[in-house]
């Protein structure tokens, strides 16, 4: 129903910035919140942000807090991850996910629609 098609990611030095963003197939993407996760080899999908169906409402666990902003453009079906000071163990496969119009999830079983991820290398 929804394909999302993340891009933005790749190599970056410590300290370092990368934007990454998703593009949503259907103009029905005002209806979803929308999250970004992370998956590093060996550990489970972890919650890196959140925003609302408006963009009104964000959030960002403690991790990234300060340093990655969320942000959407609903005329243009697309969500984006600002990522600031980067560090190495930022490191991971990056994926979007659209959820409900309902609320902002942090656990991954919330959202119903994934993208293929995008590589994030943050190197020392």
């Amino acid at each position: 129903q929804v394909r999302l098609v993340e891009s933005g990611g790749g190599l970056v030095q410590a300290g370092g910035s990368l934007r990454l963003s998703c593009a949503a197939s259907e103009r029905t993407f005002n209806y979803y919140s929308m999250g970004w996760f992370r998956q590093a080899p060996g550990k489970e999908r972890e919650f890196v942000a959140g925003i609302g169906t408006s963009g009104g409402y964000k959030d960002y666990p403690d991790s990234v807090k300060g340093r990655f902003t969320i942000s959407r453009d609903n005329a243009k079906n697309t969500v984006y991850l600002q990522m600031n000071s980067l560090k190495p163990e930022d490191t991971a496969v990056y994926y979007c996910a659209a959820g409900s119009s309902y609320g902002v999830s942090r656990v991954p079983r919330a959202y119903t629609y994934w993208g293929q991820g995008t590589q994030v290398t943050v190197s020392s």
